[in-house]
């Protein structure tokens, strides 16, 4: 007899049995046991979700064969690979297929008498899986607190798109990006390490090694620049018309780099024409006021320049005022016909010659943007000759009018330059009035590797941030207010 098809389901044995060869089976509890025939062939579903690198995973499906014995497992056989599965029934899972491979499967089914062939080959899937762990690169940073965190992506990605990378440091802070490098803003002062993970549809991966350590500090180096309002000109006129007025000092000017603190809320405010400006603790002063036939040159930021007479008048001033050390100059003093230039930030203002008035003192050059700007330029003095008009320093000064009146200007708005002096003409019988000094300007500038301003307050007038040379910059031109680090 045939145990392949045979009519009973069972072939057994009782104890002491013996079967001889050419021996008839006729007694009912000698029963065969049927080997089962091959399943159809498979179908394949790739896992994916949460299955570790080269730990892929599919649930194979089949239909068991009409015919033959009922089979008591079925085994699942991977091609390449030969990784198996075993189950009693259909669907069977097999485990560590390696990330982004593509498999076919095939089943065969077994009893006790014994096992069937291999069914036919299933159609091909690709094992997917989470991605391999990024490679750590260097960190750095720190400064307020900003870490960049560099890394390599994955050798495999586990056969889905990676879809972003997460930084986690030590602390426990996190940062995410699509690429590298990776930014974590901590929030305590502290060293701290770093490890990178990335994720696909299917999940995330292993953790990168730690990076180098890093230190955050919580202070911003902050370059202010704190510009006070330029001073007036002086007006011409008087004794016989023959007194023109000196030009009006540029506002004082404060730049220096100091450590801030991060959080810490800090008092800012820009003065008009003739008024202060301040930023925290560091104040500026309003540009001194040229002389004129309303009164001498006044000390300021930079003294105003003297004025000038061609007659023995009384109660003029023949001498630019003083300004303050470390914040302007001098005012330039009387000449022969014209009046002297205000004091800028950087030079005295020029003294007053026979027809025309001293130019304004130079202001300070800056390239925290990459251009260079000028800031408390002197206004020019006052001339004593119709056209003649002296220059305003650079940096905003403003220009001095000419006998006739004409050709002079008020200190260049968010500059702190000084006004232009008023011009006279004895011959003319007419004298001119000063301008006024232009407004003060505040400009804060730090690093771009560090963040933004935390908070503005609503009465302050700024442009920014402007990223620009390395720098974030702030501008601010009015108002005041508050400002958060």
């Amino acid at each position: 007899m045939s145990i392949r098809h045979a009519s009973e389901e069972g072939f057994s044995f009782p104890p002491g049995s013996k079967l001889e060869r050419g021996s008839s089976i006729s007694r009912p509890e000698f029963k065969i046991k049927d080997v089962p025939d091959a399943p159809s062939a498979p179908s394949a579903t790739d896992v994916g979700t949460g299955r570790a690198l080269n730990n892929g995973a599919a649930t194979v499906s089949f239909t068991p064969a009409p015919t033959g014995g009922a089979a008591s497992s079925y085994t699942v056989t991977s091609s390449p690979g030969s990784f198996t599965g075993t189950g009693a029934s259909s669907p069977v899972t097999v485990t560590g297929l390696q990330s982004a491979t593509s498999y076919t499967f095939s089943v065969s089914a077994a009893n006790t008498t014994g096992s069937s062939g291999s069914s036919g080959a299933s159609a091909s899937i690709t094992a997917t899986t989470v991605p391999g762990a990024p490679t750590i690169g260097t960190a750095s940073g720190g400064s307020g607190g900003v870490v960049s965190v560099a890394f390599t992506v994955p050798t495999s990605s586990g056969g889905k798109t990676i879809t972003s990378y997460t930084a986690t440091s030590s602390s426990g802070r996190t940062g995410s990006a699509s690429s590298s490098p990776i930014t974590v803003n901590e929030t305590v002062a502290g060293s701290y390490t770093y490890t990178v993970k990335a994720t696909n549809g299917n999940g995330t991966s292993a953790s990168s090694s730690a990076s180098n350590s890093v230190t955050s500090s919580f202070s911003v180096p902050i370059t202010y620049i704190v510009v006070a309002g330029g001073g007036s000109g002086g007006t011409g006129g008087g004794c016989a018309i023959y007194r023109a007025g000196g030009g009006g000092g540029a506002g004082g000017l404060l730049t220096s780099t100091t450590s801030l603190s991060v959080g810490t809320t800090y008092t800012l405010t820009v003065g008009g024409g003739g008024s202060n400006s301040t930023f925290s603790s560091f104040t500026a002063t309003a540009g001194g006021g040229g002389a004129g036939i309303y009164g001498a040159a006044s000390t300021g930021g930079s003294g105003g320049g003297a004025e000038s007479t061609r007659t023995s008048c009384s109660g003029y001033s023949s001498t630019g005022a003083n300004g303050i050390a470390g914040q302007g100059n001098k005012g330039g003093d009387m000449g022969n016909g014209a009046g002297g230039g205000g004091g800028g930030s950087a030079s005295a203002g020029g003294a007053g010659g026979a027809n025309a008035g001293g130019c304004g003192g130079s202001g300070t050059a800056f390239t925290y943007s990459g251009s260079t700007v000028y800031y408390a330029g002197g206004g020019g003095g006052g001339s004593y000759t119709f056209n003649i008009h002296a220059s305003g320093g650079v940096g905003g000064g403003g220009a001095g009018s000419g006998g006739s009146g004409t050709g002079g200007s008020s200190g260049a708005p968010s500059t702190g330059g000084g006004g232009g002096g008023g011009g006279s003409c004895g011959s003319c019988g007419r004298g001119h009035s000063g301008y006024s000094g232009g407004s003060g300007v505040v400009v804060l500038y730090y690093p771009n590797t560090y963040n933004d301003l935390t908070s503005i307050s609503s009465g302050l007038t700024y442009t920014g941030p402007v990223n620009a040379n390395g720098n974030k910059i702030y501008t601010f031109t009015a108002g005041t207010g508050t400002v958060t680090i």
